[in-house]
């Protein structure tokens, strides 16, 4: 113990880092650069992180455990509400705060909301810069400094670029603390979990329209090797798109799924209809939403 009765970490350094921005910023892709490693899923689609995931990165006397995040959005069902409210729960009480923007897209009163909710000393971070010409970074970087945040950093999660040195900089903010998780550990997620949101992935790389939107993913069974996967929709018609024609469709998401779990699991998925589901309570609880 210190003088003044605190523990001595021995200068351990160990701290609790949140990412948040509108749906489609490239948390999930930034989260997955830091580390290393997926962790979380990522695609082209609006809402594509639907839960708190959390990434650990692990370096010599230092631990960083960074919070993935819905992209926080103006809620059309009780689904989108409840999504917020778990990304904005892990604003507070938190080490550090990373904004994301979009280096193409114009700063609108969506970031601007997101902005009103986080700490003065969070960090602005303009992504995807390697989609975006150098007076596009600039321009976002000067509009973005009406915000009067502790920092701002270029990056591209797709790239790197820029990304040692954010990290270096959120590093360099954590406090003396203990290792939170054991070092062979970079992710917290349980096995079900993972599986559900690898399926769910899958079927947001091939559907269109407003269906990727309607589906959820729930582990129902899991005794290796068996592994049994519910996919619910809302319509019969969209069950329809989702099994494809002579179950093409769920054939292929079932074995571009599996490449990513481990050697020799066999993975059941199995289409429901559950018409309205992201209005009720009881089934949003379920799938731990």
């Amino acid at each position: 113990m210190t003088d003044n009765n605190q523990p001595d970490y021995g200068g351990f350094r160990s701290g609790f880092v949140t990412l948040v921005g509108r749906p489609n910023v490239g948390k999930s892709t930034l989260l997955n650069k830091i580390l290393g490693e997926k962790v979380s899923i990522v695609s082209d689609k609006p809402q594509t992180t639907r839960s708190q995931v959390r990434g650990v990165l692990h370096r010599k006397d230092l631990q960083l455990v960074f919070v993935d995040t819905p992209g926080i959005h103006k809620p059309r069902s009780p689904l989108g509400q409840r999504l917020n409210n778990s990304a904005e729960s892990t604003i507070s009480d938190v080490d550090a705060v990373l904004v994301l923007v979009d280096a193409t897209m114009p700063i609108g009163p969506g970031d601007k909301w997101v902005v009103e909710r986080c700490p003065k000393d969070a960090i602005l971070v303009v992504n995807k810069t390697d989609k975006a010409n150098p007076e596009q970074v600039l321009g976002q970087l000067t509009n973005a400094a009406e915000f009067d945040l502790d920092a701002y950093f270029p990056v591209s999660a797709l790239t790197g670029e820029g990304v040692s040195d954010l990290v270096d900089h959120v590093a360099n903010r954590m406090p003396e603390g203990p290792p939170y998780y054991p070092e062979d550990m970079v992710s917290d997620a349980a096995d079900a979990f993972w599986v559900a949101e690898l399926v769910r992935e899958q079927l947001l790389a091939v559907l269109r329209d407003e269906i990727p939107h309607s589906i959820a993913t729930r582990v129902t069974e899991m005794e290796w090797p068996h592994v049994r996967c519910e996919i619910l929709v809302e319509r019969d018609s969209q069950k329809g798109i989702v099994i494809g024609k002579g179950g093409s469709v769920i054939k292929n998401v079932g074995i571009k799924a599996r490449e990513q779990l481990r050697e020799g699991t066999y993975l059941e998925l199995q289409v429901k209809v559950s018409k309205n589901w992201q209005t009720e309570a009881a089934i949003l609880d379920r799938l731990g939403y």
